[in-house]
């Protein structure tokens, strides 16, 4: 068996370990799931009632927000249950078998993509229920959950490479909600940029949350065409800026996360 095919059975072996490990603590599934069903209604029945988008009802503005904040925030689970395992000894553990390094991380963020699913059915039918709908082809559909897949996946290798650098869950879980709360509320996810005063406006339009919102709402047919066109490039060509950022993403912290990790399990 080749290096390759070594590294991607470990890779599937530690995905099936942390999805059996998310079975027997339905706490992170019932959170990844329930907080934003939460936010659905919060906003779609006490914002929503203040907050008018014209031509459009603000449920649809506002659902794919969740759907990014969603994939966001279950992006954290990667790296607290990286440092938890850290603290636990478990990559001691992993040192002593004949694995691929590379296997660990792989491993904890394919079962993430995975509970990613399971959070963006929930919201879709809770979505459903608060009177969002898609108006796109149903290929389209397909692209924009995909794409937030895809964002997910590359976040949270983010959130992976600040875990093992903090190595600490209480701090990481600070620093991990001071990072994304001022991306996701900072960004066009609850209200249009053109709101904004002017130092915030160009905030939200250069923010990659903004852009990966921007692109899952136009494959889900949630756009005006009334509105504004957007002056950002990046909310003018969203769909192609958002597959760049997640590339991007992962071309840094994929290497990052893995360096850190073998510095993490060599002491």
């Amino acid at each position: 068996m080749s290096a390759l095919q070594m590294a991607i059975a470990d890779g599937m072996t530690i995905t099936k370990r942390n999805a059996l490990k998310i079975k027997r603590a339905p706490d992170l599934l019932g959170g990844a799931i329930i907080l934003p069903i939460v936010f659905v209604l919060l906003f779609a029945y006490v914002f929503g009632s203040m907050i008018d988008i014209p031509g459009m009802s603000y449920q649809e503005y506002m659902i794919p927000g969740i759907f990014v904040q969603t994939v966001i925030m279950s992006a954290q689970i990667t790296g607290y249950t990286l440092v938890l395992d850290l603290q636990k000894g478990i990559f001691d553990r992993f040192r002593t078998l004949p694995m691929a390094p590379s296997a660990v991380l792989t491993g904890q963020t394919i079962s993430d993509v995975l509970m990613n699913v399971s959070s963006i059915v929930a919201m879709s039918v809770m979505g459903l229920v608060v009177g969002w709908r898609i108006h796109s082809a149903p290929h389209e559909a397909v692209l924009g959950f995909l794409l937030l897949l895809v964002f997910a996946y590359a976040f949270s290798w983010v959130t992976a490479t600040v875990a093992l650098a903090l190595r600490t869950p209480e701090v990481f879980n600070n620093i991990a909600t001071v990072v994304s709360m001022p991306l996701v509320f900072l960004s066009t996810a609850f209200v249009d940029s053109a709101r904004l005063p002017g130092p915030l406006r160009a905030v939200a339009e250069w923010n990659p949350v903004s852009t990966i919102i921007q692109a899952v709402r136009e494959l889900f047919g949630n756009v005006n065409p009334a509105m504004p066109v957007p002056g950002a490039w990046p909310l003018r060509h969203a769909v192609a800026a958002s597959l760049l950022w997640s590339a991007l993403l992962l071309a840094v912290f994929v290497p990052l996360a893995t360096r850190l990790y073998k510095k993490a399990v060599s002491h």
